[in-house]
């Protein structure tokens, strides 16, 4: 496979995943942000829905405050911000269309038909709530066709594992910025676990992973910092665990090298990072402290995209 077409699966699948994450982001900021102050505190959560996408400072570059509106048009439409949902969409069709012939009908279906309804949207704005809502919901969707179609119809070869690397290394990326926000930077010092305003920041952050009910499945517990942590961090029967991301990115990267004929770095490191998240314990991990663990394993996450980017995609 030549190098450009394996770079464009790749961040075809990352754009995908990414316009869903936004969209989770910022439904469950909108669902935190109805509830009375007495329930979410006087934390802004548009400002921590910035932090957890990662791009706070260059928001603030447009705009002077984060509220509802300057936030959602930042993280939705803005033209000015690469990784909002509409470049996102823009961004995976280009991409789609230089692999045109990489991808089934199927997968071409879901992110051209997207694109063509979602131009409306672009041109027409947003009016309220419901309306942002329904635009919410449909970027889920699209995100939940254009994988259940990769899955249910392409080959299992190198097209489909560099799709999912894609995949995998930005839904790790997601779900450890958002958990490293809850415990450093959205919770004030003077809140007790357990409060009420802890309550629904932990809800807000398993919804945005859509990880509510697989924690009521899991554990049968009330929500609990360390259970949420270890269900985000090392249970892998979550798939959007760091700890499954990073054995998924294992496999077809092992793949790609029985297929290649050879083992590299990026096959190196990602086994480096499983395995050090397959020997860790919560108790260690609250002990070193959960934000310089998660820190420590987004610089590795970057660090696996730019060795994946180095071995193949150049």
């Amino acid at each position: 496979m030549l190098s450009r077409t394996a770079e464009s699966l790749f961040w075809l699948a990352r754009y995908i995943e990414r316009a869903e994450y936004l969209a989770r982001t910022i439904e469950a900021t909108l669902r935190a942000t109805s509830l009375p102050d007495a329930y979410v505190g006087k934390s802004n959560e548009w400002e921590s829905a910035l932090l957890t996408a990662g791009i706070g400072d260059c928001f603030y570059s447009h705009y002077e405050e984060a509220n509802e509106h300057n936030v959602v048009e930042y993280l939705s439409f803005s033209l000015d911000n690469p990784s909002s949902i509409r470049n996102c969409i823009e961004n995976a069709r280009l991409n789609s269309r230089s692999v045109r012939t990489a991808l089934t009908r199927e997968m071409w279906d879901a992110i051209n038909t997207a694109w063509i309804e979602l131009q409306q949207v672009w041109q027409g704005g947003i009016k309220s709530r419901d309306k942002l809502s329904e635009f919410l919901r449909f970027v889920q969707e699209v995100s939940l066709r254009f994988d259940g179609s990769a899955y249910r119809t392409m080959l299992r070869n190198d097209a489909y594992w560099f799709s999912r690397l894609g995949l995998h290394l930005e839904r790790a990326d997601n779900t450890a910025r958002i958990l490293d926000v809850k415990y450093h930077l959205l919770l004030p010092e003077e809140e007790h676990v357990g409060g009420p305003l802890d309550y629904y920041q932990w809800t807000s952050i398993l919804r945005s992973v859509s990880a509510l009910t697989a924690y009521h499945w899991v554990y049968r517990e009330t929500l609990k910092p360390w259970l949420i942590a270890d269900l985000l961090i090392l249970n892998d029967m979550l798939p959007r665990s760091l700890a499954s991301c990073y054995g998924n990115l294992v496999r077809n990267l092992d793949q790609i090298g029985v297929a290649y004929g050879r083992q590299g770095p990026a096959q190196r490191h990602a086994r480096g990072v499983r395995n050090r998240l397959e020997h860790s314990h919560m108790d260690d991990i609250f002990q070193r402290g959960v934000h310089e663990f998660i820190q420590e394993f987004l610089a590795d996450n970057t660090r696996l995209g730019d060795i994946i980017s180095k071995q193949y995609l150049l």
